[in-house]
């Protein structure tokens, strides 16, 4: 039978597996998630639908949670990393909102995007709008080591973006620009995340080290899985087509190993040069999953995870720790 903690974290659209991972942080989850759910009360009319379709949906909130975990291996003020965790949570979903609208995504997880159901033009502001309040949020920490990290990360997240933008369909560059591209887009956000929990929480300079440590490489294997999955994933579970992200020009390392392996016989290139051609994208997509790149992609996940555990190795055991370790395993084995 599944413990009333599980459970009550399940009613929040947790599987029961992530629910135990969480199980140090229920109570701070559901803090979060009550500050999320709140700003579409507070909010001003014409904002509040926006901010309450954007936050009733839930999701597995990883990066507050990394955020707590991180916070947990002393004791410190509980109100501070709360925070912390909502800003976090809330820079996320900006990030998704324009995102979503760049690419002109109808759909996210099999919902409508905030661009399709009311327009870019709105999706634009509100996105702004959602980063600025993530914004005041940090400024609650009063920490003014926090607040510069959350502002190098939102610059970060978009010189990500403007470099994916200029370098789509451009395969000159693209193993030197690869790491630093999801760095920028995805890993940041996990070593803010961790760092800044590590931080709030009264950690020591080499804990704080190990723990942003531990996000950057945890950050790194996620988007890795992703570029995985957008080749081997369901275009159901993904909420996108299988191979999207190859079809708007980015390069992810399936692909980019794809081209070193045969480099007399481009493919990608051959599809760049006759984009709507969806024989060429599925002969990419086929020739990927019937050779060794999968699983060599695979070995880069598992590099960066065994590299996240190890750097746990400095941190004292607790249930915290244990839940980090649990993380790692589950968000780099997801499909999804």
């Amino acid at each position: 039978m599944v413990s009333e903690s599980l459970a009550n974290n399940m009613l929040h659209g947790l599987d029961e597996r992530t629910a135990a991972i969480y199980s140090p942080i229920q109570e701070g989850l559901l803090r979060v998630d009550d500050r999320l759910r709140n700003l579409s009360k507070t909010e001003t009319s014409a904002v509040q639908p926006l901010i309450k379709y954007v936050t009733e949906v839930g999701g597995k909130r990883v990066r507050p949670a990394i955020t707590l975990l991180a916070a947990q291996f002393h004791d410190h003020d509980s109100d501070r990393p709360i925070i912390m965790a909502s800003a976090v949570e809330l820079l996320h979903l900006a990030t998704l909102i324009h995102d979503d609208t760049v690419d002109n995504s109808p759909t996210r997880r099999g919902r409508a995007t905030v661009s399709n159901t009311w327009s870019p033009y709105v999706a634009v502001l509100f996105g702004d709008y959602v980063f600025a309040t993530s914004a005041t949020f940090v400024c609650d920490t009063y920490n003014i080591r926090v607040i510069r990290r959350f502002s190098e990360t939102i610059m970060e997240l978009a010189g990500g973006q403007l470099m994916e933008y200029f370098t789509a369909y451009d395969p000159s560059q693209a193993r030197t620009l690869y790491n630093d591209r999801i760095y920028r887009k995805t890993a940041s956000l996990f070593c803010t995340a961790s760092e800044s929990g590590a931080i709030l929480g009264e950690s020591s300079e080499t804990e704080v080290k190990a723990l942003r440590d531990f996000g950057y490489n945890v950050g790194m294997a996620f988007q890795v899985r992703d570029d995985l999955l957008d080749f081997q994933g369901d275009s159901s579970d993904l909420g996108k087509p299988v191979g999207n992200d190859l079809k708007n020009g980015v390069l992810t390392l399936p692909t980019i190993m794809l081209m070193e392996r045969y480099p007399n016989d481009n493919l990608v290139q051959a599809l760049f040069n006759d984009r709507t051609n969806d024989a060429k994208l599925q002969k990419v997509i086929h020739v990927i999953n019937d050779s060794t790149i999968m699983s060599d992609c695979e070995s880069v996940v598992q590099d960066y995870i065994g590299k996240a555990c190890h750097a746990l190795d400095k941190l004292p055991d607790c249930a915290s720790k244990q839940s980090l370790l649990d993380l790692a395993d589950y968000l780099t084995a997801r499909r999804r």
